[in-house]
């Protein structure tokens, strides 16, 4: 593993291993190790001047960036924990996740995709008492900010990184549960190191290779798996804020990209534009993907379309820093298009069933969080005293130890590759006056994966509008939670034990058009 030991000190680190070499190109910017380094250490000399303590919360609620990668690693090289925001989120949703983090500095943005977030907070009735500072990452705020670094010396900086301890707070990222409400995972600064160098040499990152960053930074897979992993491993960061297939077939090319990761939709995109032809790919090396089903003809188009001969699949989730099971390269097509591969090294994985039957997916080892923020019931019910974590999927585990999924035992469903709980859909839809109760369910979309679709009983004299509703939902939630459809019921179905029936409404949805 890294003999950083700490991200506080991967910068540091990488600088020494790779130096000159360049580690980070956005827009104009290309950074060696080096020059990488000190910003991020400017950067953390600006945050200690500001009245950041350690173990005080930064969030970063912003699109990926160069600034967003020296602003979160600047504020963990301070001692600080990281809380990545999702850039689709309402002002609701992200004052919701300050509060609760207790963040008392944040780094966001003033205009991305006609969103400005500074203004979306301030312009809501949200209280945050414990934010004390915001700093807008592409506007004049940004040099005023940094101005702070003069303020703290190198040597100052130095022992406020090395005094980070693995076994401290790296980060916390928030994933709703059945409850519709954020639970914070933290992760420590070991589990993250070890986590992302053994899924690293796995799907075979390597020194000199050019990964391109479709995922989100806010996401484990853009952060951890992204520019963590970089970091580890000597790779150039190459940050995309927006997925266009064009675009990013034009940034394959001239940036002589070896390495993409993203969900099935991502490669399916660029395999089916019209002048992907046009475009040199001989330089990409390596793909991962993952998803529960992934057709076994898109693993052969990545590798004779896209020129990507090492693909992996995986599966994971936030309580387990993100990796459970990892499908290498040397693998058959079938075999990774039809399973999630073999538990993580150093990790277990088992299902709650017979051999060969499914049943629902745990996992144990160094990679499983401690526990919810917060929230100590929550986390009993997650992490049995054995220490497994309960996954709430379903899977089968076959006698060579590769895991299938098969379903979910919680009612969660993906939008082009971002986790919707529809508990907090139906908590929102069932504040509209025209409706009475609701139930969210997902259904496959040949684009997004899956999309929801929301079931709604009227209120007495009310009807059903699904523009109206449409238009609600996306002002209180991110645009991938509000549902596509709507649909009108006297009444919800019920099972004998008096909950939803919401395997009927799947059902239902399968067969009714949106």
């Amino acid at each position: 593993m890294s003999g950083a030991q700490t991200i506080a000190r991967l910068a540091d680190w990488a600088a020494h291993r790779y130096g000159n070499e360049e580690a980070l190109v956005f827009g104009e910017d290309r950074w060696t190790f080096t020059e990488l380094r000190d910003r991020i250490a400017q950067v953390a000399r600006a945050v200690i001047a500001h009245g950041i303590r350690p173990g005080d919360s930064v969030a970063v609620w912003a699109p990926n960036s160069a600034r967003w990668v020296v602003a979160a690693l600047g504020a963990v090289t301070a001692g600080a924990v990281l809380i990545p925001l999702n850039t689709r989120y309402r002002a609701a949703e992200a004052a919701d996740i300050l509060r609760r983090s207790r963040t008392r500095l944040l780094f966001t943005e003033h205009d991305f995709l006609g969103t400005d977030y500074r203004a979306l907070l301030a312009d809501s009735d949200e209280e945050l008492p414990l934010l004390d500072t915001t700093v807008t990452l592409h506007s004049p705020e940004w040099s005023g900010f940094l101005t702070g670094a003069d303020r703290v010396t190198e040597e100052e900086r130095l022992a406020r990184t090395t005094a980070v301890r693995p076994k401290d707070t790296a980060d916390i990222l928030f994933t709703s549960g059945t409850t519709g409400s954020p639970k914070g995972v933290p992760t420590t600064h070991a589990q993250n190191l070890r986590v992302y160098d053994t899924w690293a040499r796995a799907v075979t990152l390597r020194h000199g290779d050019r990964y391109l960053l479709v995922n989100p930074f806010f996401h484990t897979f853009g952060y951890k798996a992204g520019v963590v992993a970089c970091l580890l491993h000597g790779a150039t960061i190459v940050p995309e804020q927006v997925f266009d297939a064009r675009t990013v077939l034009g940034r394959l090319q001239d940036e002589r990209i070896s390495v993409l990761t993203g969900a099935p939709t991502v490669f399916t995109s660029l395999i089916h534009h019209p002048e992907r032809k046009a475009y040199d790919l001989s330089s990409m090396r390596m793909a991962v993907t993952g998803a529960a089903n992934i057709p076994t003809e898109l693993i052969e188009q990545i590798r004779e379309c896209l020129g990507a001969r090492n693909i992996s699949t995986a599966y994971g989730l936030t309580e387990a820093t993100g990796v459970v099971a990892i499908c290498r390269p040397q693998e058959s097509p079938e075999t990774l298009a039809r399973t999630s591969g073999t538990a993580l090294e150093g990790t277990e994985l088992r299902v709650d069933a017979p051999p060969g039957e499914p049943g629902e997916i745990l996992t144990r080892g160094f990679h499983v969080m401690h526990g919810y923020l917060d929230d100590p019931e929550s986390t009993a019910e997650a992490v049995d005293g054995n220490g497994w974590l309960h996954t709430g999927d379903v899977g089968v585990l076959d006698e060579h130890g590769f895991l299938r999924i098969t379903d979910r035992l919680k009612d969660m469903f993906v939008v082009g590759g971002f986790n919707v709980y529809p508990a907090e859909v139906e908590q929102v839809l069932r504040g509209h006056p025209s409706v009475v109760d609701a139930a969210v369910v997902g259904t496959p979309d040949d684009r997004l994966g899956e999309v929801g679709v929301a079931y709604c009983v009227p209120a007495a004299g009310a009807a059903i509008d699904a523009a109206d509703l449409t238009a609600y939902t996306r002002e209180r939630l991110a645009n991938f939670k509000a549902p596509r459809a709507f649909h009108h019921l006297a009444a919800l179905p019920h099972n004998a034990a008096g909950k939803v029936d919401k395997g009927a409404l799947r059902r239902l949805a399968r067969e009714t058009p949106a």
